[in-house]
Parts: C-alpha cells; sequence; structure tokens
C-alpha cells in the first residue's frame, strides 16, 4: 500500500511539472526504431529518481493498431507504425506515445489532430490537466506525452536526440 501511495505521488508531482509542446520541430530524422528511441528517452530523460525506478518495472510498450488506435491517439489516423507506454497499474494519468508517419504525410495536421482529439481523462478516477499534453515531432517522428509531472523532462529527453 506504501508503494502504490509513494506512486501515486510521484506521477502527481510529474503531472504537475508537464509542459507545452514545441509546434515546428522538422528538423533532423530518428532512424532508430520506435523502441529504441523509446529506451533513449526513459534511459535520458531528467526524472526524479522514483519515476525512474517506476519506468524500469511499471510500464509495458504496446503496439498501436488500428483498433486501438483513437483510444491512445484520440484519432485514427494512417501511420507506419507507432507504439504506447502505459503503466501497469494507474496510480496516476500517464501515457507516452511514439508515431511513425508515412513519407508525405501532413506531419502538423496529424499533431494538431491529436492533441485536438486525445481524451486526457480517459483513465478511472484519474486525468491530465490539458495544458500538460504535449505533442511535437522530430522528422517523421511524433511523439504524445500525457503527464501533469515527468512530461517536460520526457519532452527534453525526445528533442535532445535530434541533435
Amino acid at each position: 500500500m506504501k508503494k502504490i501511495c509513494a506512486i501515486v505521488l510521484v506521477l502527481i508531482c510529474l503531472l504537475a511539472l508537464g509542459g507545452c509542446s514545441r509546434q515546428d520541430n522538422q528538423a533532423g530524422r530518428l532512424e532508430e526504431s520506435l523502441e529504441d528511441i523509446l529506451a533513449q528517452i526513459y534511459e535520458n530523460a531528467e526524472v526524479d529518481d522514483f519515476f525512474k525506478e517506476y519506468l524500469k518495472d511499471g510500464v509495458e510498450t504496446i503496439e498501436i493498431n488500428s483498433e486501438n488506435c483513437s483510444y491512445h491517439l484520440g484519432t485514427d489516423i494512417d501511420f507506419a507504425e507507432a507504439i504506447a507506454s502505459v503503466p501497469l497499474m494507474m496510480p496516476s494519468a500517464y501515457e507516452l506515445c511514439l508515431v511513425r508517419v508515412k513519407e508525405g504525410t501532413d506531419i502538423e495536421a496529424i499533431k494538431e489532430s491529436i492533441k485536438e482529439n486525445v481524451d486526457p481523462q480517459k483513465w478511472v478516477c484519474v486525468g491530465v490537466d490539458p495544458d500538460n499534453i504535449i505533442v511535437d515531432n522530430i522528422g517523421d517522428v511524433i511523439i504524445l506525452i500525457m503527464s501533469d509531472d515527468q512530461g517536460q523532462a520526457l519532452h527534453e529527453a525526445f528533442l535532445a536526440l535530434a541533435d
């Protein structure tokens, strides 16, 4: 019970520190697999120690497909591949999605559609402040972060991959 309470408190703190998205980040291209990009984000994000430990065993990565796309991204979009990193337990609201779009896709339109349609209250008993939804991209990879406290640190780790 103490562990669950601690996890809940950490996630609440993380959600409170969330940031906003940067809109024009077309420079660069990430060639790695989405799973490798996710691992690099988690490895390099300057999140608190509790959240780092939680990421080791408390999240799972699932494939986003046509059946669950609207649940994770708020809209049905056409993409090359996509994954979601979601908590195994839901002490607070958190989700990080990576989407590799198809060549020639209007990335800005997809980002706008995700930002407007994703449901920050989709979890039972918890939610994310809509101001703490981050949607950004590097090249053809779009990131969606819903977190009230660790979002900005995760976003910065993602942006650092473009360097």
